[in-house]
C-alpha cells in the first residue's frame, strides 16, 4: 500500500477510535514529523488495587509521594523521662529481631550477639558496644523513639512517633542495648556486612534459557500484528519495528505538554494503541509489559538520553528530584535514603545490597527471579513504596512520571540492556 494510502487509512482508524477514547496529538515515536494521537483519561486500572501477594496493610495515615503532609511531625525536643528506663533485655533482644516491625533493627545494625547468623545490615552504625558509650537511658530511649530529634535528616525510622513500637517496647529495647558491650563475632565473612562482597550480576540476560523475561519479546512480536477493533495493528503503520524503533525507547520518558505530564514507554503504549488500534493494553497488563519490553529491546545498546530542555520538562525533573528526597510511609524513608551513597546507598540492608541510583534504570523492565515475574520501572516504584510501609500510587500517577524522568537523567549515558534479570 502506498504511504499516502496508509496515512489516510490510519487517520480514518484514529477518527473511528475517537469513539473509544478522547485523543490528543503528540510527536510520533518514529523519526517522522507525523503526529501520534494519544488517548486521554486513566492509563491504568481504576480503582487501583494492590497486586495479589503484596502486603495488605493500609498506611493511609502516612505520607505518600502524592501527599506529603500525612505523617506525624518530628518532635521539637527530646522526651523527658522520669527516672531510668525499665525493661527486660530478653524481650528487647526479641524485638530488635522482629521482622514484622519494618524488617527489624538488624536490617540496618550489627548488634553484638543478636542475629549474627541472620545477615544483619550496615546501613546504620554497628551497635555491638553501644552499652559502653555512656549514654543515658533517656538518650537511648529518644534515639529509638524518634532519632530526628537529634539528627533531622537521619534515615532511622521514627519507631515511637509513627507507632511501630510502644513506650514499653522501647524500654525493653533500651534494656537490651545496655547489655551490648562486646564486638560482634561472625561465623563467616558473608555474615559480616563490612566484609560481605557486593553482588555481581553475571547471568546472560539476553539468553532465553537463562532469562524468561526474553519470552515477552516473542509475545510482543505477535501483538505487533494483532488487529484491534478499528481494524489496524501496530504493523499497519510500523511494518518493520526494528527500523522505526532503533533508538526511540532510549529517549523516553518525555514531557508531554498536551497531557501535562511525563509520558513513559508503558503509558505511551496504552494511549497510542488505544487510539490507533482500539486495543486496551492498560499499564501493567501482560500485553503492555510485553510491548514495553519489546520497544526497549529494539533499542538495546543505545545510550539513555532524555530531553529536559523545555520548561515543562525542567519543572518535571525538579519535581522528580524533590520526590526522590521525600520521606514517605510509616518507616519514613526516601529514595535517596537507600540509593545515595552518602546515606544508605552501597550498603547492606539485611541481605539486600542497596545500589546507587545510577544503574537502577537501564535494565528495566526486569525479570525478577524471586517473583517469577517481569516488572517495569513503575512497578518497582510501587514496591519500594509498599516496602517502606507507604501506600503506592497507580502506575500512571504523575508523580511516578516525574520520578522516572529524574531517574532517567541520573542514568544518562548508560546503554539500554532489556530485559534485565535480577533477584
Amino acid at each position: 500500500m502506498p504511504r499516502a494510502s496508509i496515512l489516510v487509512a490510519f487517520l480514518t482508524a484514529a477518527g473511528a477510535a475517537q469513539m473509544l477514547a478522547p485523543v490528543v496529538s503528540a510527536q510520533a515515536p518514529s523519526q517522522s514529523s507525523e503526529p501520534a494521537p494519544l488517548a486521554t483519561g486513566d492509563a491504568a486500572a481504576r480503582p487501583w488495587k494492590r497486586y495479589p501477594g503484596w502486603p495488605t496493610r493500609d498506611t493511609a495515615s502516612f505520607n505518600t509521594l502524592a501527599d506529603q503532609k500525612l505523617s506525624p511531625p518530628a518532635p521539637s525536643a527530646p522526651r523527658k523521662l522520669e527516672g531510668p528506663v525499665t525493661g527486660d533485655p530478653a524481650i528487647g533482644a526479641e524485638l530488635v529481631a522482629d521482622r514484622t516491625r519494618g524488617g527489624s533493627c538488624l536490617a540496618c545494625h550489627v548488634m553484638g550477639q543478636a542475629g549474627n547468623a541472620d545477615l544483619p545490615g550496615n546501613v546504620g552504625p554497628d551497635l555491638s558496644e553501644i552499652g559502653n558509650a555512656g549514654l543515658k537511658d533517656e538518650e537511648l530511649f529518644n534515639f529509638v523513639y524518634d532519632a530526628r530529634v537529634y539528627h533531622a535528616e537521619t534515615i532511622m525510622p521514627p519507631w515511637g512517633t509513627n507507632g511501630l513500637f510502644s513506650d514499653a517496647e522501647i524500654g525493653h529495647i533500651v534494656a537490651f542495648l545496655k547489655t551490648l558491650t562486646k564486638p560482634a563475632m561472625f561465623p563467616t565473612e558473608v555474615d559480616d556486612p563490612s566484609k560481605r562482597p557486593p553482588p555481581v550480576e553475571t547471568r546472560d540476560n539476553l539468553d532465553d534459557l537463562v532469562n524468561p523475561g526474553l519470552w515477552t519479546v516473542e509475545k510482543a512480536q505477535q501483538l505487533w500484528t494483532t488487529r484491534g477493533p478499528v481494524g489496524f495493528s501496530c504493523a499497519s503503520c510500523h511494518d518493520r519495528a526494528e527500523d522505526h524503533f532503533k533508538t526511540w525507547a532510549a529517549s523516553m520518558p518525555k514531557w508531554e505538554p498536551r497531557l501535562d505530564k511525563v509520558l513513559g514507554v508503558e503509558e505511551f503504549v496504552y494511549r497510542h494503541a488505544q487510539v490507533a488500534t482500539g486495543l486496551s493494553w492498560l499499564m501493567q497488563s501482560s500485553e503492555n509489559t510485553a510491548m514495553s519490553v519489546y520497544l526497549r529491546f529494539l533499542a538495546d545498546g543505545q545510550e539513555i538520553h532524555v530531553d529536559v530542555t523545555s520548561p515543562g520538562a525542567k519543572q518535571a525533573y525538579e519535581r522528580g528530584k524533590a520526590l526522590a528526597a521525600a520521606k514517605v510511609g510509616q518507616l519514613n524513608f526516601s529514595c535517596l535514603d537507600c540509593h545515595n551513597p552518602e546515606r544508605g546507598g552501597l550498603h547492606w540492608i539485611r541481605g539486600q545490597w542497596l545500589g546507587e541510583q545510577r544503574g537502577q534504570y537501564d535494565h528495566f523492565p526486569t525479570w525478577r527471579t524471586s517473583q517469577q515475574d517481569i516488572w517495569d520501572i513503575r512497578k518497582r516504584f510501587q514496591w519500594c513504596n509498599v516496602a517502606v510501609w507507604a501506600n503506592e500510587l497507580p502506575p500512571d500517577a504523575k508523580e511516578y512520571g516525574d520520578l522516572e524522568l529524574y531517574l532517567a537523567v541520573a542514568n544518562a549515558g548508560l546503554k539500554l540492556n532489556v530485559p534485565g534479570i535480577r533477584h
